[in-house]
């Protein structure tokens, strides 16, 4: 609904009838610009953050920038501004507010990880005088999205010494790329006839990493001792070396702004790192000292389950709650903490699916997300019958929307497809478990969970006025 057919409707009409708004509709100049902004610091960050651990040392690296510090020995206060890290993977930063945390705190969780391929514990092997990396996908994928695409080498390794090293090939401007196969239409027929789900399978996911051989002929393996001698002499690294290893393979590039107006963006992994930039930047961006403390978490693991002692199924937001709350009073003890959750406003940042008009039978076009509509509002999460979902309260979804319409922020409702299509789950259930009240809110996607995602500027700034209101609300 443009402003212009706003002004069309009846008075009863204005009154009584729910409209999504569309953001460049709705927006000013100034706005726009804001919002373009806002859209090319994140494009740099995405493509310099392929893994969870780039996510958290970029956002270490702005987040002391910004005057935050280890929470370790700090003296609560409001305004004091502390952060924690978890094995590289997790991060949480606060703010400390006017408020007694007694009083409850705001919390944003969003999750680092993306669906990609990882390495194998042994991947590297030698096959028609060419070696070879298996793979092991991470996530939900399509297979069939992977091959003949370019790719890069992103991880870290720890060397039987315990040093640790970081890889980074194929995004650098001179760097080699990496690659999977894919066989020719001319012998296809068979791999043609299969069901889209098995016509690549998943050992079938092998990159291509190196094709000269060694000098010395009388070794087996030439190929891939190339290679290793390569990496050797690069990193100093050995074959064992490969075992303690976390290496993923991503999509080569960088992030691109996408039509040539530029309202777009694709680039590999807005599921979930838009959500992971613009809640930190709410946070970044928060009066100082807010009311309510402020707290937001990045997460791993949730595209398998959030198990792990990275993932939202372990301790570590409880515990760094605990530590926050610890710094204000010595004496809390666990009665305080459950109290505290159980007054504590949350919102899970994680994207949504936007009707997509080339598969619309698979929506519910009354109930699901539009592209440049703002911000999605997901109240209920889960498959079929909603298991395994979250359900959020009508009352906090009330408190929601008055603050969301408080600052003029353009939202709209979501849900994930038509019923018994499919659905999908969020972190937001495993904190629901600590009577926290909490909600899904993001932007909403097309090509979700593929090498090449795509994003809205507009839905990106949006959420980012989300939970920049969210943060502030009283």
């Amino acid at each position: 609904m443009t402003k212009n057919d706003n002004s069309k409707k009846t008075p009863l009409e204005k009154k009584l009838l729910f409209e999504r708004r569309f953001c460049w509709e709705e927006w000013d100049k100034a706005k726009v610009q804001k919002a373009f902004a806002f859209a090319d610091d994140y494009r740099k960050f995405l493509s310099n953050s392929k893994t969870e651990r780039l996510v958290v040392r970029n956002l270490i690296t702005k987040a002391e920038d910004k005057g935050f510090k280890q929470l370790e020995n700090q003296k609560a206060k409001p305004g004091l501004k502390v952060y924690r890290a978890n094995r590289e993977k997790n991060l949480a930063l606060a703010v400390f507010g006017q408020k007694p945390m007694g009083e409850g705190i705001r919390m944003i969780f969003a999750h680092a990880d993306s669906p990609h391929l990882g390495l194998k514990i042994t991947p590297l092997y030698e096959e028609e005088k060419v070696a070879f990396l298996k793979t092991h996908y991470y996530g939900g994928i399509k297979k069939y999205q992977w091959p003949a695409t370019p790719l890069a080498l992103y991880g870290t390794v720890v060397l039987k010494n315990g040093k640790k090293i970081e890889i980074g090939i194929g995004d650098g401007e001179d760097d080699p790329i990496f690659i999977i196969t894919d066989l020719l239409p001319h012998l296809a027929k068979k791999q043609l006839e299969k069901k889209l789900e098995e016509a690549i399978v998943g050992e079938e996911l092998n990159v291509i990493i190196g094709s000269l051989p060694i000098e010395d002929k009388k070794p087996k393996g030439r190929v891939k001792l190339g290679v290793l001698d390569w990496l050797n002499k690069k990193y100093g690294l050995v074959e064992s070396d490969l075992i303690s290893a976390d290496l993923h393979v991503v999509p080569a590039g960088q992030a691109r702004d996408l039509g040539i107006d530029r309202g777009l963006m694709a680039g590999f992994g807005h599921d979930d790192r838009c959500c992971c930039f613009a809640a930190t930047e709410s946070l970044f961006e928060a009066e100082t000292p807010p009311l309510y403390t402020c707290v937001v978490a990045l997460l791993d693991k949730e595209e398998t389950g959030s198990e792990s002692n990275t993932g939202a199924a372990s301790s570590f937001v409880k515990d760094f709650v605990a530590g926050l709350l610890a710094l204000e009073n010595p004496k809390a003890n666990e009665n305080d903490l459950r109290d505290l959750f159980s007054i504590t406003k949350a919102i899970s940042a994680d994207v949504a699916s936007a009707i997509d008009p080339d598969y619309r039978d698979v929506y519910d076009p009354r109930n699901d997300p539009r592209l440049g509509a703002g911000v999605v509002l997901e109240k209920t999460t889960g498959a079929r019958g909603r298991y395994f979902g979250n359900d959020a309260s009508a009352e906090y979804v009330g408190w929601l929307r008055q603050v969301f319409d408080k600052k003029n922020v353009i939202w709209q409702p979501g849900t994930i497809g038509k019923i018994d299509v499919g659905g999908g789950g969020t972190v937001a259930i495993f904190f629901a478990r600590h009577n926290i009240d909490v909600i899904d809110l993001g932007p909403a996607l097309w090509n979700m969970h593929a090498p090449w995602e795509i994003l809205s500027k507009a839905d990106l700034f949006a959420s980012f006025e989300a939970y920049q209101a969210f943060l502030a609300a009283s």
